[in-house]
Formats: C-alpha cells, sequence, structure tokens
C-alpha cells in the first residue's frame, strides 16, 4: 500500500461524477479493489472543465500477470474508471517497475491519449514524470510511464501538516520552472494538483501526467497557462496553509469557509511566509485583479518563475546535530584481543619479562650509554666552576636600578560587553510618511529571515532632506544604559548605507534631530553596520538613524528604487 501511495500512478481521482465513483469503488474481475488513490477532487474544484463520461467504452478485459508487447507485465490495478484502466507492471525486459494506462482503441478519447503521450514524451524534461511507451495494438492503447517507489505524493506530505517555508519555496520554484518550460513547448498539464506532484529522496520535485492526464479524461481550456499558474498558486496555497483555497473540500484537505471568498494564506494560518503569501494568491487571482497593493497577478508559469527570482532567498532551517554517544573501551582496546578469557577462580599467570640487554650488543651499549653519562658530568661541572670564579671577580653593584611597571598595578582590566535587553521600539518620522511601523519588533526578535524595510525611493543613495531627511527605529532599554556599539544586520548590500546612533529622551517623533546626541556613524557597501559609539553614553532611548539607502532590485514586497530592511539588531554596553 505505501508503495502505491507513493507511485507514479496519476489519474486515480474521479471526475467528480457520481455513477462513475460509484462504479469504481466496486470490484474487478482479479479480485483488486478499485480507486485506491485518494483524490476526491471534483473538476469545479479544480477550477477546470471536463467533458464526464461521454464516449465512455467497456473497458478491456485485463488481469493480473497480463502481458503487453510480451513485456511489461501487469502486477495490480489502482484504478479502474471512466473505461480506462491504470496499473502497476513489470518490465521485463528491463526488470523494473513501470506504470501503466489502458484504454480499448475505440475509446473516445484514445487518440488525444496517444498525441499526448506522444507529446509528453518527445520533452523529455527529468522534471517530469517520463512518458516511456505509448502504443495501439489489438484493439487496445496503453501508455507506459515511469514508477517512482521513493517518491512521496504532495498530499502524503500535506496530510501530517504544512511545509516548512523553505521546502514550499521549493517546490513553488521547481514546478513552475517546469511548468513554464513545457508550455514553451506547447504542452500543458490542466489537472495539475497535490497528486500530480511527487517528492524523491533526494528533495526533488517531479511532476507526474503532464497532458495525459488531461487527455485521459477529456479536459480541455481555452487559456491553459492560466489555468496551471492557478493550480500552481492552490498547490502553494494549501503547502502554507494545509487547506484548500476553494469552498470544496479535496485532496484530503478541508477547504475554505464558506462565504468569506479567497483569503490570504497569512489569514488563515499565523506564522506563514508573508513573501509565499502574497506570491499564492498572486497566482490564484490571475484573472486580471491585483493580488496586493503593489504587485500585479501572475497569469502565466513564466511570470511566476520571474516572480519568484524577485523574491528573497528563503534560507533552509539549521540543520540538529545529536551528541555523539558515550565513549566506550572494547577489549580490543584494552589490549586483550585474541587471549583467552581465565576460567573462573584461576589466577592467570604473569608472563616472565626476559633481562634486558643481556646480549654482547647489549652490554656494549650499556657502557656506551655510561660514557656518555660521564663526561656530560664532568663537562658540567668544569662549567659551574668556571661561571662561580667569573662571579667573584665581579663587584655587585647594590645600586641597581630595578624598574617596577607601575602602570599594571594602578590600570584596571577592561570591563567585558554584555548584550542590551530591548524592550520597545517605534519609528521616528522627521518628515512624510511612516515605512512599516507593525514590523519594528522583528528587527530585534532574534530571527534574521524576518525584517522591518524602508519604502522604496526613487533618489538616492543619499536621502532628499527636503522630501525625507532620513528613517529609522527609536529603541527602548527600560532604564539607561551605557552603550558601546550597535550591530545591524542589512538585507540589501551595494552603494551605499549611512547609519548613525543618536541617544534621546523618548521615543516620540516631536523630538527634532538637533536636540538629540549623536553617538556613532558608519557607512558601508556590506549587508552589516557595526556603529562604535565614540564616547559611551548612557541612554534609556537610542535612535538607529538611515540618511543613504543602497539601490536594490523588487524584492516582491516593493519595487527597485533606494532601499534597505534591517534584519536583525543587537545593541551592547
Amino acid at each position: 500500500m505505501a508503495e502505491r501511495s507513493t507511485a507514479a500512478v496519476d489519474v486515480a481521482d474521479n471526475s467528480g461524477d457520481q455513477p462513475l465513483t460509484a462504479q469504481a469503488d466496486q470490484s474487478t474481475a482479479d479480485g483488486v479493489a478499485q480507486n485506491r488513490e485518494r483524490d476526491t477532487e471534483s473538476d469545479e474544484a479544480q477550477g477546470s472543465g471536463g467533458t464526464g463520461g461521454a464516449g465512455m467504452a467497456s473497458p478491456p478485459e485485463l488481469h493480473s500477470g497480463h502481458k503487453l508487447a510480451r513485456r511489461y507485465r501487469l502486477e495490480e490495478c489502482v484504478t479502474r474508471l471512466d473505461g480506462f484502466s491504470s496499473w502497476r507492471a513489470v518490465d521485463e525486459k528491463l526488470r523494473r517497475a513501470v506504470g501503466v494506462h489502458t484504454l480499448p482503441a475505440d475509446h473516445a478519447r484514445a487518440r488525444s491519449v496517444l498525441a499526448a503521450a506522444r507529446s509528453s514524451a518527445l520533452l523529455g524534461d527529468p522534471r517530469f514524470v517520463q512518458v516511456l511507451d505509448a502504443v495501439e495494438e489489438n484493439d487496445l492503447v496503453y501508455v507506459v510511464h515511469e514508477w517512482l517507489p521513493d517518491a512521496i505524493e504532495l498530499t502524503a506530505l500535506l496530510a501530517t501538516g504544512p511545509l516548512e517555508p523553505h521546502d514550499a519555496y521549493q517546490m513553488v520554484s521547481q514546478v513552475a520552472s517546469a511548468m513554464a518550460a513545457a508550455h514553451r513547448e506547447g504542452l500543458a498539464h490542466l489537472r495539475l494538483n497535490p497528486n500530480a506532484v511527487l517528492r524523491t529522496s533526494s528533495g526533488q520535485w517531479r511532476i507526474r501526467g503532464l497532458a495525459v492526464n488531461a487527455a485521459l479524461r477529456g479536459v480541455t481550456s481555452e487559456t491553459p497557462q492560466r489555468a496551471d499558474t492557478e493550480a500552481i498558486g492552490a498547490l502553494l496555497y494549501a503547502s502554507l496553509t494545509q487547506r484548500w483555497p476553494y469552498e470544496e473540500d479535496a485532496y484530503g484537505l478541508s477547504g475554505l469557509p464558506k462565504d468569506i471568498g479567497l483569503i490570504a494564506p497569512d489569514q488563515v494560518r499565523a506564522g506563514v511566509h508573508r513573501g509565499l503569501s502574497e506570491l499564492s494568491m498572486r497566482a490564484l487571482a490571475n484573472d486580471g485583479a491585483t493580488a496586493s497593493r503593489h504587485e500585479a497577478a501572475c497569469t502565466t508559469p513564466e511570470e511566476l518563475v520571474k516572480a519568484i527570482g524577485e523574491m528573497p532567498r528563503i534560507r533552509p532551517p539549521e540543520p540538529t546535530f545529536t551528541a555523539p554517544p558515550e565513549y566506550q573501551r572494547t577489549t580490543y582496546q584494552q589490549g586483550n584481543y585474541g587471549r583467552p578469557a581465565p576460567h573462573p577462580g584461576v589466577t592467570a599467570p604473569v608472563p616472565t619479562l626476559p633481562a634486558p640487554l643481556q646480549s654482547r650488543t647489549g652490554k656494549a651499549l650499556k657502557w656506551g650509554v655510561s660514557a656518555l653519562l660521564i663526561a656530560a658530568l664532568g663537562l658540567g661541572s668544569w662549567q659551574l666552576a668556571d661561571a662561580l670564579m667569573d662571579s667573584g671577580n665581579q663587584s655587585d653593584d647594590q645600586n641597581k636600578t630595578q624598574t617596577t611597571d607601575d602602570g599594571d598595578k594602578n590600570s584596571a582590566a577592561p570591563k567585558p560587553t554584555k548584550p542590551l535587553k530591548i524592550t520597545g521600539a517605534q519609528e521616528y518620522i522627521a518628515k512624510g510618511d511612516p515605512q512599516h511601523p507593525a514590523d519594528v519588533g522583528k528587527t530585534y526578535d532574534g530571527n534574521s529571515s524576518t525584517y522591518w524595510r524602508t519604502s522604496s525611493y526613487k533618489d538616492g543613495p543619499d536621502m532628499n532632506p527636503a522630501f525625507k531627511p532620513g528613517v529609522g527605529i527609536v529603541y527602548d532599554f527600560g532604564s539607561a544604559k551605557a552603550v558601546s556599539t550597535a550591530s545591524i544586520g542589512l538585507l540589501f548590500g551595494g552603494d551605499h548605507t549611512t547609519v548613525t546612533l543618536y541617544a534621546t529622551d523618548s521615543m516620540s517623533s516631536a523630538v527634532p534631530l538637533t536636540s538629540m546626541k549623536k553617538l556613532g556613524s558608519v557607512t558601508t557597501t556590506g549587508t552589516t553596520a557595526n556603529v562604535k559609539v565614540t564616547k559611551p553614553v548612557k541612554s534609556r532611548y537610542v535612535l538607529v538613524w538611515f540618511t543613504a539607502l543602497p539601490y536594490a532590485p523588487s524584492d516582491g514586497y516593493s519595487g527597485t528604487g533606494y532601499k534597505q530592511a534591517i534584519t536583525d539588531l543587537k545593541f551592547t554596553g
């Protein structure tokens, strides 16, 4: 059953037609239960239409052990539905597992299935489950494709919970780029759902049923690129929330509540990555509406790939290491390897060691060592006597000056620095509109993947004093603290970022900069700014003030322009 749930059998879902579903739940002639896959999708939930059971022909009489082309031995039927059947089989020539779709040659969709399978086989993209053979013989059409026993469906992965942000990012990135390549060759999927997306043991995401799934079901679309893009958005939405982004339940996932419409993933579940949330909405709302206030919707996989490339890269989680087991000595390390264990109550005999250096060579060696020792003692005695005679001929200088390091006695050891705890923060607005005041807490939450960002400006890198003299945040330590340095993590590098520290009397933006005390300033082109306070000053409130911002590309939140963001910030005192 585990192999069946992870294999590349890609058409096991029903079409939503109740008579066909009931028919699929019956037993086959060889006693294998049908409709084994977990796809509960309806065509309406997927957002694409189908022809239902039109042109359905009687399925061919096949059974376990039947051979196709004297090569493919059918092992287990996993689906028998709508006039076709899907099997797990064995390629006896190459001795490998394969998947096989079969349908009568006079089936209304037999010609389109053959054409779709052959077109998919010509693509040859390893990101798709490969079609190995497409044949018509003996009034039967069958399509042979790869079988991936080590792969896991996205449906099974989501059964245990939503994906981590890095896994969801990798999934949507690989699926979108694969579908963009397929559409460049004129191929569409039109049945892209959690059952059609697999993750292999190496972490690669692969897509099954390209063109073939839709042909088997008779699914067509006048806007195939838009349909596949919306399907990718639904996959990302489900990966972030563990919910299906429509009102109907599907693929083991609960749908959205009735009558509330499509809401963003970060409104469905707490802790959802903000950039991925907006990306899924841009792909889902692709009928011309905008998914947010800043970015337009994505209507093709190519546009979705471009939007993913403009996002900040999502880092994988830090690996966890388990402590090695405690070192244990063995009998081999103790020198007992190969020795017979003594019987209980019997004292093991102690081996008698031979007397050392009893041979002629040994005796000569002993005499040589003795002679060397005598010579060394004589030389040492002579040098000692000579030194004593020389010291007797010299007068003792009792007035010899001795220096003492008074500085070592009076100088105090430098005090070790310690991190200062931040109890609160808010934006300082000298002029114009605020930046993103709700995100100031992300600068000191200990998570470098979250950040507070500025708006994007057309002029730079030095900010225009008449329009916007600067942007920044005032931090509160709870009480007056001696500040020595500020270490600031920045999201964007480039020419250039200028940041200055000021000591202020309150968090209010009504306090002018001219009344604050400047503590230190630094200009950098990197992603870290370390501002050292030239003369430590005690203050409860410190302003981190940016007056120059580097040029950065569009990042999914704002367009290209001069901007900066603080990922993490630490003060020491």
